[in-house]
């Protein structure tokens, strides 16, 4: 058989696939050690390495500054090669879609490795072809609204395809919320420079992290397949699925993040006791849950008590437990009218019961959805968007003489901005 179209049909034997996925890894582990031999004997002879863009970089992200400085040493003969041959910056940018699209497909047919240092190549691109326009004086808007629109196609033919070859099992999931969140993040930071806000650098988990951890994640993968389950026609690529996961809640953590940071600064000033409200709340909600579940238990359990009336007891005794608690510790709200807080956070929790019930009603029309965790996600996501906010900001909202200047720090404090961007 021709070994190119056994690569492609996917005809290979353990040990060839193993060879197909280590192989480019080797060859990059080889690049980046001999370069960094060689970029050690440069700094002893010049000194540190300094790269103007890498200097310009804020505190996102998982690199450090140094290995941002290495990595641009270390690709720096390619994109000067680029540019001495003139080849179009805009002629780089189509290639890398091309390639995340052949890797799309490939994954999509199971090739996991040659879809996986497809998208590896694509990223490489990415990174190349802003230089080549720098470098040759081609940088333009066009360009760069260009290069941002099709990074988010090189991003999402991956994830496509991913989600395709997992169509039929739980990692689908995981492939449609990092689809999700790969768009979220870049879009919460055009949003933010839209609106006049410094979104620089804001998030750990960026493209460039993405596209290693993705990339990485699929192109390996069949080296575990392969001696974990060699004749597997369709194996699971847990490594893969591992790296997906890690995307989708990383990603839409990093959006979230990057949505605090606009937020506060688009308002101005952080009070700071919401900084303590937030993990009482949940410590509040959490004993009151618990409480609300040993009454139920211990009423229809021990007593014989219909459900209906146990569950009634239980939610009135973790709704008391609740409502004191918050009001005397989780909010510190104890200075205001307690009639009118108590009416409020009766129909807080009226509302609140109502929400849960139809997000486990909605929650169960999946197959094979688990009562319990239909329950638990339905509870998280309810305090979350709901809950947490109205008792904030509704039953037990900070009093004018509580958000004095002690109680607010304003953003162009230094230390505020170290902590949104680490």
């Amino acid at each position: 058989m021709n070994p190119l179209s056994d690569l492609l049909t996917g005809s290979l034997s353990a040990a060839e696939r193993i060879w197909t996925a280590a192989a480019p890894a080797l060859l990059l582990i080889a690049y980046v050690l001999i370069g960094l031999a060689a970029y050690a004997v440069r700094t002893l002879a010049f000194g540190r390495f300094h790269d103007e863009e890498a200097d310009g970089r804020g505190l996102g992200g998982l690199t450090t500054a140094r290995a941002r400085h290495f990595f641009a040493w270390l690709m720096r003969p390619l994109w000067q090669g680029l540019a001495a041959a003139g080849v179009p910056p805009n002629a780089i940018t189509t290639l890398a879609v091309g390639l995340a699209a052949g890797g799309g497909v490939a994954i999509a047919a199971g090739r996991f490795a040659l879809g996986g240092w497809l998208y590896v190549s694509a990223g490489a691109l990415d990174y190349l072809d802003g230089r080549v326009a720098r470098a040759t004086g081609q940088a333009s808007p066009s360009g760069a609204a260009l290069d941002s629109v099709l990074d988010r196609y090189c991003e999402s033919a991956v994830l496509v395809g991913l989600a395709w070859y997992y169509r039929e099992s739980w990692v689908l999931l995981p492939c449609l919320f990092a689809l999700t969140g790969s768009l979220f993040v870049p879009y919460v930071r055009a949003r933010g420079e839209a609106l006049g806000a410094q979104m620089k650098d804001v998030g750990f988990m960026q493209r460039a992290e993405r596209i290693l951890v993705l990339g990485l994640s699929v192109a390996l993968s069949p080296i575990l397949e392969a001696v974990v389950s060699p004749e597997d026609p369709r194996p699971p690529h847990w490594i893969a699925a591992a790296g997906v996961t890690l995307i989708a809640l990383t990603s839409h953590a990093t959006a979230f993040q990057r949505l605090a940071f606009l937020v506060r600064s688009l308002g101005g000033k952080l009070p700071r006791d919401d900084r303590r409200a937030l993990p009482r709340a949940i410590a509040v909600s959490a004993l009151a849950t618990a409480l609300d579940f040993v009454v139920v238990q211990v009423l229809v359990i021990g007593t014989g008590a219909p459900p209906p009336l146990a569950t009634g007891a239980g939610c009135v005794a973790g709704g008391v437990v609740a409502f004191t608690l918050s009001r005397a510790w989780a909010f510190e709200a104890e200075a205001g009218p307690r009639t009118s807080q108590a009416a409020r956070f009766v129909f807080v929790s009226g509302s609140s019961a109502a929400l849960n019930a139809g997000g486990v009603a909605v929650l169960l029309l999946l197959p094979a959805m688990d009562d319990r965790l239909a329950w638990a996600l339905t509870r998280l996501v309810v305090f979350a968007t709901w809950n947490y906010p109205l008792l904030r900001n509704h039953v037990f909202p900070v009093t004018p003489a509580a958000n004095d200047a002690t109680d607010e720090v304003p953003l162009s404090d230094p230390r505020e901005r170290d902590v949104s961007r680490a």
